[in-house]
């Protein structure tokens, strides 16, 4: 076994380029395996939330802060998506284009107050933010028509050409989710990515080396809120409807639950999550008050055998041997019993 996963590692290192063309490959493909317009939405849906992941990853993952509120600005991304197209004609395009600074203002605006915070009193005020968002959407009448929602969404319009649900809505996902890897591959290896990761293993340090450790969290932060609210402006156009009921915590843990399980601090992690977690979404489908067990479940056992996720840094097949560590408690009572042996 240690032999294989040695050879995976190899053939991997001197590959990456390979794989990385043979992983886009088969995503594009993926739409034509199957004729089931159902299908093809599921898809969709996927490539949809593995791209608001990677946002939330950008956060969590790669500059270490704790937020539990991604949602938020996925909130309003999709309302002034659909306020934009509704109320004052815009189409996909432009209003795609005002949402992702309306995003990246709300973005600053949140990592003001949570510059000198960190842990859980960070994953507190992300989470009050994500809340306040869902209840402005749902009480503000007037504006976001409250609990009924805004309905009559046009379809995707790109340069003239309508995008329908199905395979065409989901290769344009796709390709959003390509650029939005692309252009976080390149912040990474970049000044800004690798001060994004020093604040993440030590503040202090980080800051004692020269680096603006809140000017970095807030361009972090600003990131994160415009991929999320730019997949908002997706969303809403995909269901062609939005409602507050679509952005209550449970979708945030959704999202979040993508991360842990496809490794956080990988660019790869949140598109695999997506994949496992809407994958026992639609499974699980004819029991849907069981779905939130499994959730749990998947955690707790991921938590157990791969803390770093399946495509973590640490003991994966990329970038180490694949192991299945002991809880502690079983580890300190395996000790204990060796030296009662001796």
């Amino acid at each position: 076994m240690s032999n294989l996963i040695t050879k995976a590692k190899t053939f991997y290192a001197g590959h990456k380029k390979l794989m990385v063309v043979i992983g886009i490959l088969f995503l594009i493909l993926l739409p034509q395996l199957t004729t089931s317009n159902y299908i093809r939405g599921v898809l969709s849906r996927i490539i949809v939330y593995a791209t608001i992941a990677s946002g939330l990853n950008i956060i969590n993952g790669y500059s270490g802060q704790s937020c539990l509120g991604i949602v938020g600005f996925t909130c309003i991304g999709a309302y002034s998506g659909a306020l934009m197209s509704t109320e004052l004609g815009l189409s996909f395009l432009p209003s795609l284009f005002c949402t992702m600074i309306l995003c990246a203002i709300a973005g600053f605006i949140v990592s003001i107050p949570t510059l000198k915070l960190n842990g859980m009193f960070l994953s507190i005020i992300t989470l009050g933010f994500s809340e306040m968002m869902r209840l402005t959407a749902l009480n503000w009448q007037d504006l976001t028509n409250g609990p009924l929602g805004i309905k009559g969404i046009p379809t995707v319009t790109v340069f003239g050409m309508k995008v329908e649900a199905g395979a065409p809505f989901y290769y344009l996902a796709l390709v959003v989710l390509l650029l939005v890897i692309f252009i976080l591959n390149r912040l990474l290896n970049s000044r800004i990515g690798r001060a994004w990761i020093s604040i993440r293993e030590d503040q202090d340090a980080a800051r004692s080396l020269g680096v603006k450790v809140s000017h970095y969290r807030c361009i972090n932060f600003m990131t994160g809120a415009i991929i999320c609210g730019t997949m908002g402006v997706f969303l809403a156009h995909y269901y062609r409807y939005v409602s507050p009921d679509m952005f209550t915590l449970d979708e945030g843990f959704s999202v979040l639950s993508m991360c842990v399980v496809g490794g956080s601090g990988t660019l790869l992690g949140p598109i695999v999550g997506a994949f496992v977690i809407n994958g026992i979404t639609e499974g699980f489908r004819f029991a849907s008050e069981w779905r939130m067990v499994m959730y749990a479940l998947l955690i707790i056992v991921m938590m157990w055998v791969r803390p770093q996720g399946l495509f973590g840094a640490k003991d994966s097949v990329i970038a180490g041997d694949i192991s299945l560590p002991l809880p502690a408690f079983l580890r300190k009572k395996e000790k204990k019993e060796t030296k009662a042996v001796q």
